[in-house]
């Protein structure tokens, strides 16, 4: 006779499933923390439009100074492109304020700007930390779609940006069409990639339309988005940056317009004056766009860095970096428009404490900050030289922890709870089997799974397993997971196009 299940094995079943509403979804709301007073917001914000105004931008592409000079623009007597603080706030005025981000799958669908603060992945490491070994080697195209099935299950990785380069595909149309073909296989999220020449464009956006279908698919929902850098700090265009985000204008690509300035280097040391030149410098991103397109969908993703002063070295760790970008989002949101910033770049070379401490205050600053979409959150290392597989196993249960953070405190008068205290005082004296209890213990709290909340002798009798030890099990487990996205058919009409590598 068949033993029925013991009441404590359903109990321990029942609480192994996911919670009927997740604790920590992606998509909360930011805006807590403001690092900045309203009157410093409004006091570095007019300093940028004094830059744009009175300094200017330089290594203006002609089709971009035609097209600026005719909606208000000047030349000044250094020859440098400026920007009247009327103009300015004529294109900020009418910039797009917020767009959908689409999934191949729907499911997948980020409704970028407002108050709602997304994490995602970025950098492009020429390093992976390997699995077996430890230690680290140049980035393979096999890498990068390993990278892409890993976050494919990853529930709070809501996009996927390529987080390494592929350094064994030399030939660089080959690189960016390997690169987005290991996107389109290995998940069904939001993707984005960078676009070596405007030339790139047309070919990947057709590769695109193969794998939704048709031509025009992609145009429909666009899945993917490009990341560009077209100011090169400090207040310069770059001409080739500028050309690939007008080709991705023509094909419908979004584009988050990357400024990167590093403290002390291509911006001021002082950290006001970083947030100064570095708000100038992607407002001069924004308008290059929308002399063209007004509305056009960007992400103004001002990122700035730090380098050790000491070394000249980036820095992607500590307090300064959680300050600044935090700092950015909230500036960005001031100007009602979709706001990116960066995190989580720690500069340590393994999964150690260094890296947790690093990551955590960084990835909280910026999500409490309400960056809208926060990237390099993910998975990268050694100050974005190095990605690894087990951080990004760790990283996305550090960003359930923030996104739980960042829900805050429902105060109702069921939560609060004033019969439910009544009762116990006067019955057990203790709140474990109130109700109340049972509802609020999965509703309200998140339980990790791969750190450690055993007993010492627990642990040890488990193997002493570290935290390391833990993510790469898990790692191991996730890539088994072997995707399908594309169909044989449209597999084989990709690979007949294109000099496809992956086997």
């Amino acid at each position: 006779m068949a033993r029925r299940p013991s009441a404590r094995a359903a109990k321990h079943a029942q609480r192994a499933k996911p919670p009927a509403t997740n604790p920590c979804a992606p998509g909360q709301s930011g805006g807590q923390y403001q690092p900045l007073t309203p009157a410093q917001v409004q006091r570095i914000y007019t300093e940028s439009l004094r830059i744009l105004d009175e300094i200017g931008m330089a290594d203006v592409p002609p089709v971009l100074l035609k097209q600026a000079l005719a909606q208000g623009a000047k030349v000044n007597e250094l020859g440098r492109l400026c920007y009247p603080s009327s103009m300015v706030e004529t294109i900020i005025a009418g910039a797009c304020k917020e767009f959908t981000f689409y999934g191949r799958d729907p499911k997948h669908d980020i409704q970028v700007g407002g108050d709602r603060v997304y994490f995602g992945t970025g950098g492009a490491a020429v390093q992976t930390l390997d699995l077996n070994n430890g230690q680290y080697r140049p980035s393979t195209l096999d890498d990068l779609y390993d990278f892409t099935r890993l976050v494919d299950q990853l529930p709070n990785v809501a996009w996927f940006t390529r987080c390494c380069v592929a350094t064994d595909v030399p030939d660089l149309y080959e690189l960016d069409v390997n690169t987005v073909y290991a996107l389109l296989r290995g998940t069904t999220k939001p993707v984005a990639t960078s676009f070596t020449l405007p030339e790139h464009v047309d070919p990947i956006v057709d590769m695109f339309d193969m794998a939704l279908g048709g031509e025009g698919e992609f145009a429909k929902r666009p899945f993917c988005k490009a990341h560009i850098s077209p100011v090169i700090s400090p207040l310069k265009y770059g001409e080739d940056a500028v050309m690939v985000a007008l080709a991705c204008m023509k094909r419908g690509v979004p584009i988050s317009n990357i400024v990167a300035a590093m403290t002390g280097a291509t911006s001021p040391a002082p950290l006001a004056g970083t947030l100064a030149i570095t708000l100038a410098e992607t407002l001069a991103a924004l308008i290059m766009i929308n002399v063209f397109e007004p509305g056009y969908p960007m992400i103004f993703s001002n990122w700035p860095l730090v380098i050790d002063l000491r070394t000249g070295a980036f820095r992607g760790g500590g307090g300064e970096m959680a300050l600044l970008n935090a700092a950015s989002a909230q500036l960005s949101n001031s100007l009602g428009l979709p706001s990116g910033c960066g995190s989580s770049m720690s500069d340590a070379k393994v999964p150690d404490a260094q890296m947790g401490m690093e990551k955590a205050i960084t990835a909280l600053a910026c999500g409490l900050a309400g960056g809208n979409m926060v990237y390099e959150s993910s998975g990268m290392m050694a100050s974005l030289l190095g990605a690894s597989f087990e951080a990004f196993v760790m990283d996305d249960e550090m960003l359930s922890h923030v996104h739980r953070a960042l829900r805050g405190i429902e105060v109702t008068e069921e939560n609060l709870g004033f019969e439910s205290i009544k009762a116990a005082i006067a019955g057990s004296g203790h709140f474990i089997d109130a109700p109340q209890t049972m509802v609020s213990m999965e509703r309200d709290y998140y339980y990790p799974k791969l750190a450690d909340r055993d007993e010492p002798i627990v642990w040890q009798e488990s193997g002493s397993m570290d935290h390391w030890a833990r993510a790469k099990t898990k790692v191991e487990q996730l890539l088994q997971h072997q995707p399908s996205y594309l169909t044989p058919a449209i597999d084989a009409a990709i690979r007949h196009k294109y000099p496809i590598k992956l086997a």
